[in-house]
């Protein structure tokens, strides 16, 4: 089974996939727990950061991994909905500089009380 970055229900989608059908996206995708560890990282947006699965698994996303993201369009967006217990699904457009030239992006932000893994999917535009 494979699923689209603009999916309606990938975040259900998502939770049901193993990490080797995660890696076969066209696109990239970061799941990451309550705590904001990186719990899931596909070889997609492995090789687009040029950053290995060891250096992100079990890191804190937003201090270690994506520090470009720790801001009130990405992080506070999450934390929000966590403290809610609200969902989210969002789509916003982004630059992403954090260890790389600026690249232009749409972010999905998706995260809901019943799943345990917040993600953020990933499309590089050129």
């Amino acid at each position: 089974m494979s699923i689209s970055f603009d999916q309606p229900d990938a975040l259900r989608q998502l939770e049901n996939l193993d990490d080797a059908a995660i890696d076969c996206l066209d696109f990239g995708v970061i799941g990451i727990d309550k705590d904001c560890l990186v719990r899931r990282y596909n070889a997609y947006e492995s090789r687009a950061a040029a950053l290995a699965p060891a250096k992100t698994l079990g890191h804190d996303f937003f201090t270690t991994v994506a520090q470009c993201m720790n801001n009130y369009l990405v992080a506070q967006r999450f934390a929000d909905a966590l403290a809610n217990g609200t969902p989210l699904d969002a789509t916003i457009e982004y630059m992403l500089t954090w260890r790389m030239l600026p690249t232009k992006a749409e972010l999905r932000l998706l995260s809901a009380p019943e799943y345990q893994t917040r993600y953020v999917l990933l499309r590089r535009l050129t």
